[in-house]
This record gives structure tokens, C-alpha cells and sequence, in this order.
């Protein structure tokens, strides 16, 4: 949920339990839902769309899932909701941006402020830390065997940048490049994982204090177990 290392993320949440794979779908359906009544039901002209769908089949959403979420968000009688951003900073000076899609504002808005509350963080305003981020398409793809082909087609494929990790290859685009270097890659031969507009650190911060990093763990924790929640970005480097 960094902004790197997306490929460990996607695994994570394929091996989830059931409970939380259910948490997984409502979030994606409100994604698509939002989708849909921006860009209407069709896929083949709803770009956003059309990469939430390849999203959720990545994630193991079933398609009699994915048929009933689009039907639904197309009816007038389809749950309306909205998307908000909130910006903060963890324990220790981490940067965070929340992303959620909620139909109770209050509701999420209080969550959110108490989650920073109560484990050393601080809520601020809207551009806070936003400033710190680049906005950039990845695309995960998966069945790189050379290196250097991958980096052709990439490059090919209208790619800005690319990385390789085994057998694992993350490319970054323009956000509004994704769904045709995705469709190129995949012409390609390559299996595409994942292909999600991205926040991307531009410089990350070390935690050395043991309480922070508890209570860091257990802020992103709670984050990503609230349903309104759709996505989590900060520039905590947890490798260190």
C-alpha cells in the first residue's frame, strides 16, 4: 500500500481469508460502482471501468460478481457514492493518503480522524502532504522470462519506466495511458496482474522507533479494514 513493491500487495490479498476477501469485493464494487455512473455501464467505451474489471479478476472476484455490481450501478435505485480523499501523517512523520468511496461523509470523516488519533498520527488538510506524491499508472505483469524483451515491449508499449523482479515486471504510464499499455502488454503475451493508478512517493521516511512502527502497522491495519476505504498510500519504507 506504498506505492511500491504492488506485486507483494496483490499476493497478499489473493491470500486472504474469506472474510476478507468479501472486504476485498465491497471495495472494488464501490470502485466500479463510481465507475459506471461516471462513465456509464459499457466497458469497451468506460476505460475506468474496463481496468477495475481486469482488477477484480486479478483479485479472484467471481464474474457473476462483477455482472451484478455493474447492473446494479447502472439502476436508478443503485446506491450513489462519492469519493474522498484524506491527507495526514502517521507516527513518526509518516506521510498518508486515504482514498475512500463512502455514502455517509460524517461517518468516514470520523472514522478516519479517530484511526489517526488513536495511534499517533494527526489528520490535516486537503494538500498536505498530496504534494509529496506522483500520480502515475502501474501495470504488474507476470510471465517476464528476458529482461531486456520485457524492456522492449515496454518501451514499445508507450511505458515511462519499468522494473523487474524474478519473473515479475511493474511498468509506470501517464494515468491516462494505462488501459492501452495494458491491452499493448497483453497483446505482447504477457499475463497482467494488475493496472491501477498509483500514488509514488518522492522520498520516503525511516521509522527506528519500535512504538512507532507498532503503532504505524496498526494504523494502516484499521485503514484497510474499513469498508469506505479503497486505498492507502504512504512513503513509510518498510524494507529497511
Amino acid at each position: 500500500m506504498s506505492g511500491h513493491s504492488k506485486w507483494k500487495n496483490i499476493m497478499h490479498k489473493k491470500e486472504k481469508t474469506d472474510a476478507q476477501r468479501a472486504k476485498v469485493f465491497t471495495k472494488i464494487g464501490k470502485e466500479m460502482a463510481m465507475a459506471v455512473r461516471d462513465g456509464g455501464p459499457e466497458p469497451t467505451s468506460n476505460t475506468r471501468l474496463r481496468d477495475l474489471i481486469a482488477k477484480a479478476k486479478s483479485l479472484n472476484v467471481p464474474n457473476d460478481n462483477i455482472e451484478r455490481i455493474i447492473k446494479k450501478a447502472s439502476g436508478a435505485d443503485g446506491v450513489q457514492y462519492e469519493s474522498v480523499q484524506y491527507e495526514g501523517y502517521g507516527p513518526g512523520g509518516v506521510a498518508v493518503i486515504v482514498e475512500a468511496a463512502t455514502d455517509n461523509r460524517n461517518r468516514t470523516a470520523g472514522d478516519i480522524r479517530h484511526y489517526f488519533d488513536k495511534f499517533g498520527g494527526n489528520l490535516g488538510t486537503t494538500g498536505c502532504v498530496s504534494y509529496l506524491f506522483a500520480e502515475k499508472g502501474v501495470i504488474v505483469v507476470s510471465g517476464v522470462k528476458d529482461e531486456d524483451e520485457f524492456m522492449e515491449a515496454a518501451l514499445d508499449c508507450g511505458a515511462l519506466d519499468f522494473s523487474v523482479e524474478g519473473d515479475t515486471g511493474e511498468v509506470f504510464t501517464d494515468l491516462s495511458e494505462i488501459s492501452s499499455v495494458r491491452e499493448a502488454l497483453e497483446g505482447a503475451g504477457y499475463t497482467v496482474e494488475s493496472a491501477d493508478p498509483e500514488r509514488i512517493p518522492s522520498n520516503y521516511v525511516r521509522l527506528d522507533n519500535e512504538e512507532h512502527i507498532e503503532k504505524m502497522n496498526k494504523l494502516l491495519e484499521v485503514l484497510e479494514d474499513n469498508d469506505d476505504v479503497t486505498e492507502v498510500w504512504h512513503n513509510w519504507d518498510e524494507e529497511e
